[in-house]
């Protein structure tokens, strides 16, 4: 009997650390997202000749990313502002490594993007060289999935450079699937090439990859951009916004602390972005009274996030449950962020 008691005691507290153990650490094949934090943009970015010693803050808002474990999954359950992701939804299937280069380059794309668009507003010198098309995922049906990664730029198609994305999509409507084409790419700052077959994408040919845009931008004065570790391409706004009031000397914050979200293309459009309803919450918490989001009048056939929602949508009932006081602004373009902060300072 005393050694059954003995066996109980030093029992249960071993199992009671093997289940906490579980709880904080098992991962499991999901992600939990949380409202994360909105940075001011002062610190990140830098222009030579042009310090920003105003009042007032542009802030970068974003959301926080976490591997999935029993209490977090638990926790998720409780809280209004968490949503449980599956994990092949917010990686798309890769590992992490090749998941961070990816968001590291949607990054720097939108920076470099932000850089151009400011300084045409600001009619600053700027030039912008299309290095070409970033491979953000392969269709595993692809022939070229044996020879192309993750990660290369494709520079030119049949020795062919276009300076756009749609250029290359435009040449390769001319081919048939199971047709050859030769395909040069950067990988590490080697330039390679790989000839392979196309496939039949919907009807047309296709090299079977997902792409996003790959420019390189030069200024005068110069900008030095530091994101730390904040990644993926919902900051080109606001980095946008950061820069030209920097550049210009306008204070178009006028001692305002302003957030928001969306991605920038270089005529100056403002994209969507996932998460908004978390970006609102991280910009009430840290104090933001304007808050810039992307908006897309909804139509029967455009594919939209959050459930079916616009990102304006979602932004404006998350404020008005949760963050009263903050006003959400529609943007559907840079000047249109530009054009409320002149009219209303």
């Amino acid at each position: 009997m005393k050694n059954k008691r003995k066996i109980i005691t030093w029992g249960l507290p071993f199992v009671l650390v093997i289940g906490l153990l579980i709880g904080f650490f098992w991962p499991i094949n999901a992600y939990v997202e949380t409202p994360g934090g909105a940075s001011d943009l002062k610190p990140f970015v830098s222009i030579a000749g042009h310090p920003d010693k105003a009042k007032g803050k542009y802030m970068i808002t974003y959301v926080e990313l976490a591997g999935a474990t029993p209490f977090k999954l638990l926790a998720a359950h409780f809280d209004p502002h968490a949503s449980i992701d599956k994990a092949q939804d917010i990686t798309g299937g890769v590992d992490n490594a090749t998941y961070n280069q990816v968001q590291n380059f949607y990054m720097q794309n939108a920076i470099s993007e932000a850089v151009a668009v400011a300084f045409k507003a600001a009619d600053k010198p700027v030039t912008s060289k299309y290095i070409g098309i970033f491979i953000t995922d392969i269709n595993p049906k692809s022939h070229f999935a044996k020879t192309l990664k993750v990660g290369d730029t494709v520079t030119e198609i049949n020795g062919q450079h276009f300076n756009n994305a749609k250029g290359y999509q435009t040449y390769l409507a001319t081919k048939k699937p199971n047709d050859q084409v030769t395909v040069t790419y950067i990988r590490n700052k080697a330039t390679k090439t790989t000839t392979q077959k196309l496939i039949d994408i919907g009807g047309r040919a296709g090299l079977g990859i997902v792409l996003a845009d790959n420019v390189q931008v030069s200024t005068t004065p110069t900008v030095k951009v530091d994101p730390g570790s904040i990644g993926g391409p919902s900051g080109g706004l606001m980095f946008s916004l950061q820069i030209y009031d920097q550049l210009t000397g306008k204070n178009l914050r006028a001692g305002r602390n302003i957030a928001g979200t969306g991605t920038i293309s270089l005529d100056g459009s403002v994209g969507e972005i996932g998460g908004i309803d978390k970006k609102i919450i991280a910009a009430k918490n840290a104090g933001a009274t304007i808050f810039f989001a992307p908006y897309i009048p909804p139509t029967k056939i455009n594919k939209l996030i959050d459930g079916g929602a616009t990102n304006y949508q979602v932004a404006v009932a998350t404020a008005k449950k949760y963050a009263p006081n903050l006003k959400v602004v529609p943007v559907t373009s840079f000047m249109d962020a530009i054009k409320y902060l002149e009219q209303h300072q």
